[in-house]
């Protein structure tokens, strides 16, 4: 909650901001008692307090950002419960640099390592994000929030949620390096044609001989959360329109055809379309021109392939 104060000096109005005051719940009665504990704090008299209104309407506003800060403060407490309990039952140890605080953070809209950061966050606090989920479901401000959140908790604690999350960050976490270098100022163009190169092959290695170590790490990690675990031999019923009948493959199909397969292919296909041979030896030949270090990188037999 931000403080800022209105006050007439002289005939003078004048506005100043006072700090930043973090607040775990939002509602008129915790305001209320940071005010009062912020105005004794400074010495200041509640009763030369005036409301601002107009038309008998308040003034007085609460930004969304009140309500998350609120729920960032309750995955934080859960994931620390979270925490002390495996630590309590020796699933992990305790060390320096070991269990730190992890928060879900905001996805950048071209930062790629975000989504890589934020995909591993929730796999390590997925039990703290459905307790917080339930708790707004039980305790939500208004019958919208508890809907969307209900439909969240559905989804988050599906197969289809915990198969998809597990191959994207498996994905990402292989392209995570190149993703890295490509954004940086100082880039390395040998280094991130290598790489492009690296990845390429981690990823047909994962097409061709990674499915059943990620099905298992799936299968285990939604038994640990009570979630279902489809049969790969039992039928999926395929979504289309009305004017279609629907067609009936299998589980395993589904998910290592037309996903698993689908997903890799198309991460393949598109840095294979940005890195193509002509384009790769054009920009390592392009590297020779680099001013850096006295043009240590200079080679006369690229600079004559280039031109």
């Amino acid at each position: 909650m931000s403080v800022v104060l209105r006050y007439v000096d002289e005939g003078h109005v004048n506005e100043r901001f006072i700090e930043i005051i973090h607040v775990n719940n939002t509602s008129a009665l915790s305001l209320k008692e940071v005010i009062d504990g912020f105005f004794s704090q400074h010495g200041l008299s509640i009763a030369n307090l005036r409301e601002q209104g107009y038309y008998g309407a308040s003034n007085m506003q609460v930004n969304v950002i009140g309500a998350s800060a609120k729920r960032r403060d309750i995955l934080r407490e859960k994931h620390n419960m979270k925490i002390f309990e495996a630590l309590n039952n020796g699933e992990i140890s305790s060390g320096r640099g070991l269990n730190q605080e992890i928060m879900i953070k905001k996805l950048g809209d071209t930062r790629w390592g975000s989504h890589y950061n934020t995909l591993t966050s929730l796999v390590t606090m997925f039990s703290s994000v459905v307790d917080v989920l339930e708790t707004i479901v039980d305790s939500g401000s208004n019958s919208e929030q508890k809907y969307e959140a209900q439909i969240l908790t559905t989804s988050i604690l599906s197969f289809d949620f915990v198969f998809n999350m597990h191959l994207m960050k498996n994905i990402l976490g292989i392209t995570n390096d190149l993703s890295q270098v490509l954004q940086r100022k100082d880039e390395d163009i040998v280094n991130a044609m290598n790489l492009v190169n690296i990845c390429k092959g981690r990823l047909q290695a994962m097409r061709e001989s990674g499915w059943d170590s990620l099905l298992k790490r799936v299968s285990y990690f939604c038994n640990s959360h009570d979630i279902e675990v489809l049969k790969m031999d039992a039928m999926f019923l395929v979504r289309v329109r009305k004017s279609r009948k629907s067609q009936l493959i299998t589980n395993l199909h589904h998910y290592r055809v037309e996903v698993f397969y689908t997903v890799i292919d198309m991460q393949l296909q598109e840095l294979n379309n940005r890195s193509t041979e002509s384009s790769t030896e054009l920009l390592l030949c392009m590297t020779c021109l680099n001013p850096s270090n006295s043009f240590a990188a200079f080679d006369r037999q690229k600079l004559s392939r280039l031109a």
